[in-house]
């Protein structure tokens, strides 16, 4: 639900301070804050904030188009790191099974319309001795 129009955008007194302390000196050093929950303003447009993830400070640079969103949504907290194919390990252990079992199956096939690939000469390479 949204916040009332009657109240305006909630950011913290603590960054509003540092954000117009910035502004006086023309500083361009990053702002650190842990406050996610603030609403970015107007104010904050050119500016760099080091918004707090859980672990480090991640600098975001303030743009027109980020104005009225929260800082946190500019600073993720999770690390997605993808999604695994269905079945991906059942696959995985029967290549493996096949492998070892010495299976054609798993040995690369030619291209269709591909030359066959030359046999191997049928004659000893040297004669045996008895």
């Amino acid at each position: 639900m949204a916040r009332s129009v009657k109240k305006g955008p909630f950011v913290d007194l603590h960054l509003i301070k540092k954000v117009e302390a910035a502004q006086k000196s023309n500083d361009k050093r990053p702002i650190k804050t842990w406050s996610r929950r603030s609403t970015i303003l107007p104010d904050f447009v050119g500016l760099t904030i080091g918004v707090h993830n859980g672990k480090q400070h991640v600098p975001v640079y303030v743009t027109e188009n980020m104005v009225g969103h929260k800082l946190g949504e500019f600073s993720h907290t999770r690390i997605f790191k993808g999604h695994s194919k269905a079945g991906s390990a059942q696959a995985a252990a029967a290549a493996a099974a096949a492998a070892a079992a010495g299976d054609r199956k798993s040995a690369p096939t030619p291209a269709p319309g591909a030359a066959p690939a030359p046999a191997a000469p049928s004659t000893p390479s040297a004669p045996a001795k008895s």
